[in-house]
C-alpha cells in the first residue's frame, strides 16, 4: 500500500522563557514580572537583528518516514541538525515502504507502484543470491541499488530552534520540492500545536 511521507513530534525542550533567559545570561537570568512582560520584545529584537545564539538552547525531536529524495534534502545544507536514519547497509529493508505522488493520475501511480515493486523484488532476490558469495554485509550494501528514489526510510531528526528556523527558510518555500515542503509545513504545524504553546512568541518573532 503506497504511503505518504509522515512526521511525528517525539518530544521537545525549551520555550520562549528559555530563549529569553539565555539572552539575559550576560546580565541577570533572574525572572521578574517586568522581564516576563518584555519577553516578546526581546525575542523580536534578537530575531530581527540576527542575534540567534539564544535560540540554540531548545530542542525539537521528530521521527519521519520519507522517500529517498526527501532524505537527501534533509541532509543537504543543514546547520546544527542531528540526523540518524534507517540503514539498508546494516539491515534488510523488509517493509518495502514507498511514496507515490498524490497529484499523479491513477495510470502513472500504477506504473510507479509496479516499477517500485519490481525493484523491491530484485532487491530481496539479489540480497539472498549474493549473501553466500559476497557475505551478508556486502550483499546488503550492493542489493540496495535496486531500491528506487521513492522508497521510504525512517529518520530520527533533532533541531534546535536556530536550525529549525534555517530549515523552515530553506524547505518551507515555494521553490522547494513538494515532498520536503509538505514535511516542513507539517513539522511547523506540530510545533505550533504543542500543548501550552511554549514557542508562541518565538514563532511570532521569526514570522513563521
Amino acid at each position: 500500500m503506497p504511503l505518504m511521507n509522515l512526521v511525528e513530534l517525539l518530544g521537545h525542550y525549551g520555550s520562549d522563557i528559555v530563549h529569553a533567559q539565555s539572552a539575559w545570561t550576560s546580565t541577570s537570568r533572574d525572572l521578574t514580572e517586568d522581564k516576563l512582560g518584555r519577553i516578546d520584545k526581546l525575542l523580536n529584537m534578537l530575531a530581527s537583528e540576527g542575534h540567534h545564539t539564544p535560540f540554540e538552547k531548545s530542542a525539537l525531536h521528530f521521527l519521519v518516514n520519507v522517500d529517498q529524495a526527501t532524505h537527501i534534502h534533509l541532509l543537504k545544507h543543514r546547520i546544527g541538525v542531528s540526523i540518524n536514519g534507517e540503514s539498508a547497509r546494516y539491515k534488510e529493508l523488509k517493509e518495502d515502504k514507498m511514496m507515490i505522488p498524490s497529484e499523479w493520475s491513477n495510470t502513472w501511480k500504477n506504473k510507479l507502484t509496479d516499477y517500485t515493486n519490481e525493484g523491491n523484488k530484485l532487491y530481496h532476490e539479489a540480497l539472498e543470491y549474493f549473501t553466500p558469495i559476497l557475505g551478508r554485509k556486502r550483499a546488503k550494501e550492493s542489493a540496495r541499488f535496486f531500491k528506487t528514489m521513492n522508497s521510504q526510510i525512517s529518520m530520527d531528526v533533532m533541531f534546535n530552534w536556530r536550525s529549525f528556523y534555517h530549515f523552515q527558510q530553506l524547505r518551507n518555500s515555494k521553490s522547494s520540492q513538494k515532498e520536503v515542503r509538505l514535511l516542513a509545513e507539517e513539522m511547523l504545524h506540530l510545533v505550533k500545536n504543542i500543548d501550552g504553546n511554549p514557542f508562541e512568541k518565538t514563532i511570532e518573532a521569526f514570522k513563521l
